[in-house]
This record gives structure tokens, C-alpha cells and sequence, in this order.
């Protein structure tokens, strides 16, 4: 089957300028890229007045959990409807493969956020997910989660021998053609790994030429895992990710650099130059942004690691609540971010009285102090629900990032079962050429950071530009006419127009249609 893109404005993913030509798809395929093509066997669809590009693609995500669900289809159709073709998965330390067949861990796969109906090898999990797929995905293997493989969510450091069991786990990944592997130091188990572990990892990672993505151990000014007085806490997280580069020299992507919290934004300017820095000295250290000013996260997110480790039991103890409360009155202080910031997307399908409310209106309700409620929450859900965390960002921090050469953009978004939606997960592509159009943003650039350069960054081979002979990933968009309504999370975006994932049409004239097209991207393959 060919489908004939006519006399639409190119922008190839490459940033060089707009400029008109028809697109030839040919199969799976861009056959043709000229001027006045002609493909009498071709359907055509005429893109006058509008932008061919590549399909976008979503550098952190965490769709992989979700393909062989009942109803998968729901967990991407907002993606494919906002622009994107593919997404780089197994993102903050999780993904739904490195476990180990006799593992005693397997139920335990997804660190609050998600679930693995079938976690297994990387191999087991090509194999399953081949033709379930509605969108593309690169694979990353998590380090939480073949931490999990060997030991579960117990807090004491893996011996010699346990590290090489998990190492065997990402040997196995690597070798069938995953094309790195993740860190997630906020979340359990990885803020329980020490240095040789983590130095292990990475360095398996380099040794197969991967990409580490970190999710660091602190995205504010104040975290409660390191002492009050100090530098910003974001900044020793900084520090910690450019050491683990500069032992492994390992290729590294600072999963969502954001800055929580109103104290936390002068740290933007001294960030940007450590990273800039880094790569003139010749390492390779880049990152992602939102386009949204709040985040997901599981609802334990803003809870110490001391705490967490705790028993039930022991976390109800006066001294450790007392403890408890003081830091966190000390850091919100500090932070400038408060429980009125946190709004609960979800709790359990019991208490779906609390969704959509912030933190401080639940207590009110209730008659609670703030802190209280939180704590309520964590234990209704049992450490399961989630939160959305506003002040990420503010408006000019967003444009900032947009315009710096080393930012690429995703979503770390999903679509939930129940509960609010994350806006993110529906809009953020289309919400990221709005702000360009709004703050007069090159769309060549916007649309290379979308496409072109998250593929060079991730090596991902024949896509993320338009080129013959590439995979025919295409969106084509109504420049002029793109809509969003940040207000509204699950609000379909306009103007997103047509688009294509590897030639099929799950798009067209902004009517989505359910196919599963998508593949996974194997780094040898």
C-alpha cells in the first residue's frame, strides 16, 4: 500500500529550514521525497497548509507495562493522538523484563507505579510484545527492577556475589538488543544501592555502547534523603549522576530535569552550565523537559528513605512520627512547595472521594492538619496511590529548556485506570508547539528536539528524520490551528491531523483508528 503526502511544508527532523515536497510511503517505508511527485497507485492526502514530519518521538515513558493488558489499546491511543509514534520505555529504574525466571520477586515488579502481568527476561518480553503494540518502543532495562529480581525491596546492600546475578540480567538485555538502562534513585529499591553497585551497572551499560538514563536522587532544593544544610540538594543529585559518568564514561540522560518547588528555580542557570560544561570536556550528559508545570509521581515520592524502610509498625512509633513531621515542615519551608501543591490522582477504588483535591482540601474535609491527611493517603493506598506535584516549573523555566541545546522532550506520562489523568499523557507534544508558536520558537528546532535528536541521543536507527529508505513514521500537523487545554488533563488535542506509524494510518484527518502497528526497536536489529 502507498499513501502520497501532497504539497505540504517538510520539516525532515534534521532543524534545517521548512521547505515544500510531497512524501511517498511505501509499506513500512518513505519511498520518495521530491517535488511534484507522482504515484498513480498511491492514496493521496493532501497536506497544503500543513507540516510533514516525523512521527515524534517520547524520550521517557513508560508504556512497556502495559502492552499485553486486556485493554491496551486505551494506554496509547492518547499518544498516537497527540503526535507520537514512538517511545523510549523502562524509564526511573522499572521496566517489565530483567527478572530472573526462579526470581521470588516477580509480583513485585514496578516500584508503586505499575504493574507487570508477566515479567521476565527481555527475550520473553520481544516475543510477547511483538504484534501488541500500537505504538514503537526502545527498550531500556531497569536497574529497580533487576535489583527487585535478586533481592526485592530489601534495603541492605547486595554482596559480590548477588551483583553479579543482577549484572547477568542486564548482560541478557543488552546482548538481545535493548539500548540501555535506567536508574531510579528517588524510588525503591534503587535509593537502596551503593556505589559498587550502581558503578557495575553502568559501566554493563557502557560496555555495550547503551544509554543510562537517571532519575536522580533529588529534583528540589531540599530532599529529605540528605542533610538540611547544604548546597541545593538538586545539585549534589547533579553531582552524583556526572560521577557515575565521569568512573564509566558511560553516554547519560538526566531523566526530567525539573526543579520542584519555587527554591529550587535559581538552580536552572548553575545545572544548565555543570551540563554544557561536561559535554565541552567531551562527555556526553544531556536531558529531557515536560511541557506541563507539574508531574506524576506514587504518593510515598516526598517520603524519606529511613522511613520507608521502616516496618508498618515502626513508621507509627511517636519518635519516627515526630521525626517525620519535622522534616517535612522544615523542608516544605525551605522548598516553597506545600501540600496545597500536591493534588491525589489516586488513592483506591474505595476512596475516590479524595481524587482531584489537593492534599490541604482532603484535610479540611476531614478536619485534619495537612500532614496528617498526607499520611492518611499513603496509608489508604497503602504506599500505591499517586500525586500530581505542581511547581515543576514555571512558564519561562519551560521556554528556557525549549530553547537549550542539550533538552530533548517527553511525557513521563501514563495513562491511569482510574483516578485524574495526567494532561501530559494526552497534550504535551502538542502543548510544546503551542509554547513555540506563543514565544516565537523556531518550529524546525521544536520539531528536531521531538524527532531528529532524541533519536541521534538514543542511536535509534532509521528514524526520527524524514529521509528515503526510513521507517515511515509520520505526523503531519496543522501548525496554525494546534490546540490544547492544560485545564482539561484528558482534553484530545486539535490540529494534530494525520499520522502514521511504520506506513499504517492510526490517524487520519484527526480520526484515530486502532492498529497495532507499533514494533520493538532493537538496538541490533
Amino acid at each position: 500500500m502507498k499513501t502520497l503526502l501532497k504539497n505540504g511544508l517538510v520539516a525532515d527532523g534534521s532543524g534545517k529550514p521548512l521547505y515544500k515536497a510531497d512524501v511517498l510511503l511505501s509499506g513500512n517505508v518513505i519511498e520518495k521525497i521530491a517535488e511534484n511527485v507522482v504515484a498513480e497507485d498511491a492514496e493521496i492526502v493532501d497536506c497544503t497548509g500543513l507540516i510533514v514530519a516525523p512521527g515524534f518521538i517520547d524520550a521517557h515513558s513508560h508504556n512497556d507495562f502495559f502492552y499485553d493488558y486486556p485493554d491496551a489499546e486505551k494506554f496509547y491511543r492518547p499518544f498516537l493522538r497527540q503526535g507520537i509514534t514512538t517511545q523510549i520505555t523502562g524509564n526511573c529504574g522499572f521496566s517489565p523484563f530483567g527478572i530472573a525466571a526462579d526470581s521470588k520477586f516477580k509480583d513485585k515488579v514496578g516500584g508503586g507505579l505499575f504493574h507487570a502481568k508477566n515479567p521476565g527476561s527481555f527475550k520473553e518480553f520481544v516475543s510477547s510484545a511483538e504484534g501488541n503494540l500500537f505504538v514503537n518502543i526502545v527498550p531500556l532495562v531497569g536497574h529497580g527492577t533487576t535489583r527487585i529480581s535478586v533481592s526485592g525491596y530489601d534495603p541492605t546492600p547486595l554482596s559480590p556475589s548477588q551483583i553479579e546475578e543482577e549484572m547477568k540480567l542486564v548482560d541478557e538485555a543488552m546482548e538481545n538488543g535493548a539500548f540501555g538502562g535506567s536508574f531510579g534513585f528517588m524510588y525503591e529499591p534503587g535509593m537502596y544501592s551503593k556505589t559498587d553497585e550502581l558503578l557495575a551497572f553502568a559501566s554493563r551499560i557502557q560496555k555495550y555502547d547503551g544509554i543510562l538514563t537517571i532519575h536522580p536522587r533529588a529534583e528540589s532544593k531540599v530532599a529529605l534523603g540528605y542533610p538540611l544544610i547544604s548546597k541545593p540538594h538538586i545539585e549534589i543529585a547533579l553531582d552524583e549522576i556526572i560521577d557515575i559518568m565521569e568512573k564509566t564514561k558511560v553516554r547519560t540522560e538526566y531523566s526530567h530535569l525539573i526543579f520542584v518547588g519555587k527554591s529550587s528555580w535559581p538552580s536552572v542557570e548553575p545545572m544548565l552550565k555543570k551540563l554544557h560544561d561536561y559535554n565541552e570536556k567531551g562527555f556526553r550528559i544531556a536531558y529531557d523537559c515536560y511541557a506541563f508545570t507539574y508531574g506524576a509521581s506514587v504518593i510515598t515520592i516526598v517520603l524519606p528513605p529511613w522511613y520507608l524502610a521502616l516496618s508498618k509498625e515502626d513508621r507509627k512509633k511517636p519518635f519516627n512520627m515526630f521525626k517525620l513531621k519535622v522534616m517535612t515542615y522544615l523542608t516544605k519551608v525551605l522548598l516553597g512547595i506545600d501540600f496545597c501543591d500536591f493534588t491525589v490522582a489516586y488513592v483506591s477504588d474505595e476512596h475516590k472521594q479524595y481524587e482531584g483535591k489537593t492534599v490541604s482540601e482532603c484535610a479540611r474535609e476531614e478536619g485534619l492538619s495537612d500532614f496528617d491527611m498526607y499520611i492518611k493517603l499513603v496509608d489508604l493506598s497503602n504506599g500505591q496511590g499517586r500525586l500530581y506535584l505542581d511547581k515543576y516549573y514555571n512558564d519561562q523555566i519551560i521556554n528556557r529548556l525549549m530553547t537549550d541545546d542539550l533538552s530533548v522532550f517527553m511525557t513521563d506520562a501514563w495513562v491511569e485506570e482510574a483516578g485524574t489523568q495526567n494532561g501530559a499523557a494526552f497534550q504535551c507534544f502538542p502543548y510544546f508547539l503551542v509554547r513555540a508558536k506563543q514565544n516565537d520558537i523556531p518550529l524546525e528546532s521544536v520539531v528536531r528536539k521531538m524527532t531528529g535528536a532524541t533519536a541521534e541521543r538514543f542511536k535509534i536507527p532509521q528514524r526520527g528524520f524524514l529521509k528515503e529508505g526510513y521507517y515511515a513514521d509520520v505526523t503531519v500537523f496543522d501548525y496554525d490551528n494546534v490546540k490544547v487545554d492544560p485545564k482539561t488533563p484528558d482534553f484530545t488535542p486539535k490540529g494534530i491531523k494525520h499520522v502514521f506509524v511504520n506506513g499504517e494510518a492510526v490517524v487520519k484527518d484527526e480520526v484515530y483508528s486502532a492498529k497495532t502497528a507499533g514494533l520493538v526497536i532493537l538496538k541490533n536489529r
